[in-house]
Order: C-alpha cells, then sequence, then structure tokens
C-alpha cells in the first residue's frame, strides 16, 4: 500500500503548512510570547470589531475578519498565538458571545500556525460546545457574514478529524497525554460532534426554509441568507445550513456515504444556491458528494459534478490568488483531477467532461488513465496511488484502549477503505476489455466475443452479468440508474449492443470559434499597416 498516506497534522490540510518555530514544541511556548500582552493595533481591532458586530455592519465585520485579522496574523502572529481572551475581554465590555467568537478565531489560528497541545484541543472543544450552545438555546441577534460561519463549521469537522488522528497515535504519547486522554474521554467524542451538526439543522429549520424558496415562498439563495432588513439574525440559519455539508463531510471521514448524501439532499446541488457563495464551501461540498458517489458506484453523476467544479475552478482561480484559502483551493483542485481520473477509468463517460477539463485531465494523468484500463499489477499500483492521494483523510472514532503495548492505529481507517476500493476495481478488471469489444460491434455471438476475451461461455456470460450489474447503480431515491455508454442485451446467444449517441454541443464550438476569430480580428486591428 502506498505510505505517502500520513496523518501527520501538518499533512491534513494545506491551510496548516507553518511549522513551529526552532524550539518551540507547542503553542504557546515561546519565550517571547506574553499571552495577557495587547498591543495597539489588537485592541483597536478588537474594539472596531466588536462595535461592528453590535451594529450588525456584515460589510465591515467581514473586511475585518476576511482582512485585517489575517493581515495581523502575518505581521505580529507568524509563530505565536495571538493575546488570550482574559487580556482582550476588558475591551469589549466582557461581552461573554464576542469572547466566544475570539476563541474560536483564536484556536483556529492556533491550528493552522502552530502545533496544539492536547490540553488546548479539549479546550478548543469546550468553546465550540459553549458557542453552538449560545446558538442552539440563546438569543442571537448578530449578522455574521457567511465566509465566518463557513469557516466556522469547516474549523469544527477539521478539528474533530484532526484529534482522531491525535489520539490514534499512541506509540510516543507521554503519560501526561495519555492521562489528559483517560481524563477528557468525551472531548471530540463522535457522537457530540454529529449531535451539534444535527441540532443546528434541526433547530435552523433550514430544511422548511429551502423547501419554501422551491416553491417560490421564500427568497433563501437571492439574499445570501442575510436578512437585509436588520430584523433577523443570520448565524442560527446559515451555521444549519453549512451543517449538512458539515454532516457529509463526517460522514465521508467515517466511511458512511449513503448517510452523508442524505445529509445533503435538502441542498439541490444541481442549482446554483449558497453553498457556493463561498469558495471554501462549494469546493468541499462538491468534492465530498463527487467522492461518496465514486464509492457508491454513481460514476456518471460523480464525473459531471467534478467537471462543473473544475471548470468553476479553471475559469475564477486567478481571483482568489490573494486569499486564504488559495493553497487549499490548489489542493483539493489537485484532488478532484485524481478522482475524476479514477471515475473515467471505471467509467468511460468523456461526453461529459468539457473540453477544457479533459485538456488539464489528460496533461496531468494521461499516462496512468492508460494504465489503469490494463488492470494488471500496475494497473492496482496507479489506483492505489490516486486513491491515496485523492481521498479524505478517513478517521476511526472510537476512543483509544489505553493499555500497553500502546501501538497506532491512525491508519486502519484508511487501510479499510483502501482495500475495499481496490477490491471494488478487482471485480472490474475485464470489464473495460469487454467494453473495447462491443464498441466495434452492433451484434456479436456469444461464442465468437469468448473466443475474442479468450475465456469460455459460461466464464463471459458471468463477465457480461458483472458488466451490467457494475454499470448500474442504485441513486439516493432508490431507482436504478444506467451508468455505461455502452449498453446490451441477449438473444438467442447473439450479443446486440446499444450505444448511447451523445449530446453534440453545437452551442459550445461556435462560442469557440466566435471568440478565436474576435481574437484573430484585434490582432489584425493592431497591426499597422504599411
Amino acid at each position: 500500500m502506498a505510505s505517502s498516506y500520513d496523518y501527520d497534522d501538518a499533512s491534513l490540510d494545506s491551510r496548516h503548512t507553518r511549522p513551529p518555530s526552532a524550539g518551540q514544541g507547542s503553542a504557546g511556548t515561546d519565550q517571547g510570547y506574553d499571552p495577557n500582552f495587547v498591543p495597539d493595533s489588537v485592541k483597536t481591532f478588537v474594539v472596531h470589531l466588536y462595535r461592528h458586530i453590535r451594529e450588525k455592519n456584515v460589510y465591515e465585520i467581514h473586511q475585518m475578519y476576511d482582512g485585517s485579522f489575517q493581515r495581523l496574523s502575518d505581521r505580529m502572529f507568524r509563530e505565536s498565538p495571538w493575546p488570550s481572551v482574559e487580556a482582550i475581554a476588558p475591551y469589549v465590555d466582557n461581552d461573554h458571545v464576542f469572547c466566544l467568537l475570539y476563541r474560536e478565531m483564536w484556536f483556529r489560528h492556533l491550528y493552522a500556525r502552530l502545533s496544539p497541545t492536547g490540553r488546548q484541543r479539549v479546550e478548543s472543544w469546550d468553546n465550540y460546545c459553549s458557542l453552538f450552545s449560545v446558538v442552539l438555546h440563546g438569543v442571537v441577534n448578530m449578522q455574521l457574514p457567511n465566509q465566518w460561519l463557513w469557516d466556522m463549521v469547516d474549523e469544527f469537522v477539521y478539528q474533530f478529524q484532526s484529534y482522531c488522528q491525535y489520539r490514534a497515535k499512541l506509540k510516543n504519547k507521554t503519560e501526561e497525554e495519555l492521562q489528559l486522554l483517560r481524563q477528557y474521554d468525551q472531548a471530540w467524542n463522535v457522537y457530540g460532534v454529529l449531535n451539534y451538526l444535527q441540532a443546528l439543522v434541526e433547530k435552523s429549520a433550514i430544511t422548511d426554509v429551502l423547501e419554501r424558496e422551491k416553491e417560490g415562498l421564500e427568497q433563501f439563495a437571492a439574499t445570501d441568507g442575510y436578512d437585509y432588513e436588520g430584523g433577523t439574525s443570520n448565524v442560527l440559519k446559515m451555521l444549519g445550513y453549512y451543517s449538512m455539508i458539515g454532516l457529509l463531510r463526517v460522514h465521508c471521514l467515517l466511511g458512511d456515504y449513503h448517510t452523508g448524501l442524505k445529509c445533503l439532499a435538502p441542498i439541490d446541488i444541481s442549482q446554483q444556491g449558497v453553498y457556493n457563495v463561498v469558495i471554501g464551501s462549494h469546493i468541499s461540498t462538491i468534492y465530498h458528494y463527487g467522492f461518496a458517489n465514486l464509492m457508491l458506484r454513481r460514476y456518471v453523476e460523480a464525473i459531471r459534478e467534478f467537471n462543473k467544479i473544475l471548470l468553476y475552478i479553471l475559469k475564477y482561480k486567478q481571483f482568489h490568488q490573494k486569499s486564504p484559502q488559495y493553497d487549499q483551493i490548489l489542493k483539493k483542485n489537485e484532488q478532484m483531477y485524481a478522482l475524476l481520473a479514477i471515475c473515467l477509468s471505471l467509467c468511460p463517460q468523456n461526453n461529459l467532461v468539457e473540453e477544457n477539463v479533459n485538456s488539464q485531465l489528460r496533461d496531468k494523468y494521461n499516462e496512468k488513465m492508460t494504465k489503469m484500463l490494463r488492470y494488471d499489477d500496475e494497473a492496482y499500483a496507479v489506483y492505489d496511488e490516486l486513491f491515496t492521494y485523492a481521498c479524505p483523510k478517513f478517521i476511526t472514532p472510537s476512543a483509544p484502549v489505553l493499555e500497553e503495548p500502546l501501538t497506532n492505529y491512525n491508519q486502519d481507517a484508511y487501510r479499510l477503505q483502501l482495500k475495499l476500493f481496490l477490491y471494488e476495481v478487482k471485480q472490474q478488471q475485464l470489464l473495460s476489455g469487454v467494453r473495447s469489444f462491443l464498441k466495434l460491434y452492433s451484434t456479436i455471438s456469444i461464442g465468437k466475443l469468448a473466443a475474442y476475451m479468450e475465456v469460455d461461455e459460461p466464464t463471459l456470460r458471468t463477465i457480461l452479468m458483472t458488466y451490467k450489474h457494475k454499470m448500474h447503480a442504485v441513486d439516493g431515491d432508490g431507482k436504478i440508474i444506467p451508468n455505461a455508454d455502452v449498453d446490451f442485451y441477449i438473444s438467442e446467444d447473439i450479443v446486440h449492443v446499444v450505444e448511447s449517441k451523445p449530446t453534440k454541443r453545437y452551442g459550445d464550438y461556435f462560442l469557440r470559434q466566435i471568440l478565436k476569430f474576435e481574437e484573430m480580428i484585434g490582432e489584425l486591428d493592431r497591426i499597422k499597416m504599411d
């Protein structure tokens, strides 16, 4: 199996690329760091952010959250945490909710720039519990930017994933760390994480909102979830909306793809929606949706959605170059090309892939896709490599057994998912050969096809039945859907081939030619005639 699949915290996410400085083993141990010292620029930041939140000025909150916080972090806190919440509390009237929000940002910065200790991981869990409890059971009248609310849910799931990997590496744990795991055995408990996300979905009544929107009774997508009249808070509603995406991600990490897709079902991803207003939300949704469909053999659906998001990134990624999420966008982009290569190797559907995306795919994976069609040991190695590179960082959610000898089990879930995937690949090893022959004929006898395949007739019938089975899948409504672009039926020992004809995209062709023509006209206009 590929050994590149590792669960070090630094490799979990491209956001976590800066290691601690030399001699700085964990957050807050830098000798020059004083958690109680608040620089003037930080005082100004928290005072203004607090005021804008009180005034429900979403535009200014977004500018400070997405701009000022990042700039201050880069300039002043590259290798140390922000000042403690106790130090900044006096400047914000000791406001309980603001302090919870500040600590959520504080821990997010800690995870991104440093190495959190076991105790800090537990403290972050406690802070999320307090923050979500206020949202669920208190009276919240804030308006917060969607970017912040998405990051909140995204980071909550990420830190759960990170903690599961942290506690699964028992081999080199100190006695103090083991004692902490025993003492706080309910921290980042999988049921607690799922319950909070599900509670946010239910309390926000977001599924009802989306249903009313389909009936034209609600303007949720049109307003991006905000209340521009300033009457009601968007916090609970948007946290509930993003929690559906969070639940999809958690269930993918657990290997429960059917439940994950069921959680996302209220969001119609075939339409423009609030999920694609924030680039991180858009990419995370389609990445996990596509991966879940791949694992459920719904290849056509996975290919269709990967194609759309990869085309979107190709067109608009330059607009996100200054975004803190840019590295993550590029990483997920590469992973989705790898997943698309897997899908197309298992279920060729080139008519679903846009020309520019296909060109990029061939540049990256043409040689490997050729190998994957052979289904020999080298092909399995390529499937192994691409799956390992592109899959989510699977987790084992159960608490560790803290008895000697201590072992690491952080890769067990990954190995299981890889084993299941390669088992599926092995079952399909002869299907590409059958497909190649079927594309050459409109009718062919069983005996002749068996001779070409170099197998006996009973074996060929088994292969054909396997093709029928593997090229069909069950969708979310329980309906059987075809995946193959070449189908067949057998009548009196004759195989009759039915090849689907792709719809020709005349519009795309003419648009490309018009653009080329306009470029030529522009170049001719710039040429000075003698």
